[in-house]
């Protein structure tokens, strides 16, 4: 059997079988880009009209209005619907939907969870029931602020662009309400949602400025604020819509672009607090592991019990001072 005839030189083959097989691979990675395009393509849209899909369950403007209040824990006037300001605030925030029964469930399983846990290895039946108690109330809140965090900074990321939108819109000759709907259907979440709403109270009878200041009401972030500001002095004072909005959406640029310089600036910082508030966990952990009576035989005397809390409560303070070493606020 020759094997030279298995070599795929180039230089031993023929243009012809070279020029295929260029251009077989060029298809091939064609093909890729293609597969890849239509699945980011159906992701975008899928996103982009999770808003429509629901709209066309409604019947009504006020019957979308009022479930779309619902679903963000406001009643049907748009105010809160809890009394307690703050959860309300968080959840209409965070942008999910509004289902008490299956949050409760779902931390009482988490918390009950935990609780077994903590029984069966320390048999502490009042510190099982304290921590599960803790659990059960604080994930929800913890889980909350996160998705409200980050829902925040994605809809201040997305700002900018739908402000050119709408200037862009409005420079067109479009009116007001059609440049705020446009970025409704042509926007992802969560900036398309909120457009979405504010398009529907404004269809409504609602003013631009009402439903600009509802949506900074639901956003709670200080880049939107920004935006109906604007928007409320455009209407008091007069003057040209566009040019506001598109000082409004350059401003909101260079804010993003400065708070990234001062990420950038900070990373060593925060990378330094990290690695040193990691270090006694992992180095106590792998001493425990490797040498277990290292620890054990004084895991109880005072004097070690002692020491560690005072050391849990150094490190606290140190990460309280380099926290605020590297955290800017501007």
């Amino acid at each position: 059997m020759d094997l030279d005839a298995f070599n795929l030189d180039p230089s031993r083959l023929e243009p012809h079988v070279s020029l295929a097989i260029v251009i077989g691979v060029g298809a091939l990675i064609l093909f890729v880009q293609a597969c890849i395009g239509l699945f980011s393509q159906a992701r975008t849209r899928q996103i982009m009209n999770r808003r429509l899909k629901f709209k066309e369950r409604t019947e009504s403007t006020k019957e979308l209005i009022v479930e779309l209040r619902r679903q963000r824990a406001l009643d049907e006037d748009g105010n809160f619907k809890l009394a307690v300001k703050w959860l309300n605030r968080l959840i209409t925030r965070s942008g999910v939907p509004f289902k008490p029964v299956q949050w409760g469930a779902m931390s009482a399983g988490f918390a009950g969870l935990v609780f077994a846990v903590i029984y069966a290895r320390l048999g502490n039946l009042p510190l099982a029931i304290v921590i599960a108690v803790v659990l059960y109330f604080g994930a929800p809140i913890i889980v909350l602020k996160f998705l409200a965090g980050r829902r925040a900074k994605k809809l201040a990321k997305q700002l900018p662009d739908a402000l050119q939108i709408v200037v862009r819109s409005l420079e067109a000759g479009h009116p007001v309400p059609g440049a705020i709907a446009l970025v409704a259907r042509e926007m992802p979440d969560p900036i398309g949602s909120e457009f979405g709403m504010a398009a529907d109270e404004m269809s409504y009878g609602f003013s631009l400025t009402v439903a600009v200041e509802r949506l900074a009401h639901r956003a709670g972030d200080p880049d939107v604020d920004l935006f109906a500001a604007t928007v409320r002095l455009q209407e008091r004072t007069g003057g040209n819509l566009c040019d506001l909005l598109k000082t409004n959406a350059h401003t909101v640029r260079e804010r993003q672009t400065l708070r990234l310089k001062v990420k950038a600036a900070s990373a060593e910082g925060r990378a330094s607090a990290l690695i040193l508030t990691a270090a006694p966990f992992v180095v106590m952990s792998a001493v425990h592991l490797l040498r277990p009576e290292f620890y054990g035989l004084v895991a109880g005397e005072p004097l070690f019990k002692h020491c560690m809390i005072g050391f849990g409560i150094w490190m606290v303070i140190g990460n309280v001072i380099m926290n605020r070493m590297i955290n800017f606020r501007f």
